[in-house]
């Protein structure tokens, strides 16, 4: 932020990391770059088996099968941050049932609804180079 004051307000486009964009509607959209800031304040977290890492970074939602642990008491529709089990973030999205029921769901059940991913920032990546 400091090197941003030498630069005057009318040249200065943008200073520090994006942490989302405001869609048409007016809604705010976060990116996958507010992930390390996420993950240090979340209150809700979800923990992936390997098996499951992949299939989250490609793009798909987390069944009950790749569930590994939950932060207890977690509401439905609440925003999570996905980890595996080494504690690396590897994502965020909204938990699809509460803790309680997922206890009860049948193994293909989704149980965190993806929004973002690691991967998606790779993948996004790779679209502009080509």
């Amino acid at each position: 932020m400091k090197a941003c004051t030498t630069i005057s307000r009318d040249s200065l486009l943008s200073c520090g990391a994006c942490m989302g964009k405001f869609t048409k509607s007016g809604k705010f959209r976060l990116h996958i770059t507010a992930l390390d800031y996420l993950s240090q304040y979340a209150q809700y977290k979800v923990w992936v088996k390997p098996s499951a890492e992949m299939s989250f970074l490609y793009g798909n939602n987390v069944s009950k099968s790749g569930l590994a642990r939950i932060t207890e008491s977690t509401p439905q529709y609440a925003g999570v941050v996905v980890y595996s089990l080494a504690d690396i973030p590897l994502g965020f999205g909204v938990a699809a049932q509460e803790t309680d029921v997922c206890k009860d769901l049948e193994p293909s059940a989704n149980v965190v609804l993806h929004q973002a991913d690691v991967g998606e920032y790779l993948r996004g990546m790779e679209d502009d180079m080509y």
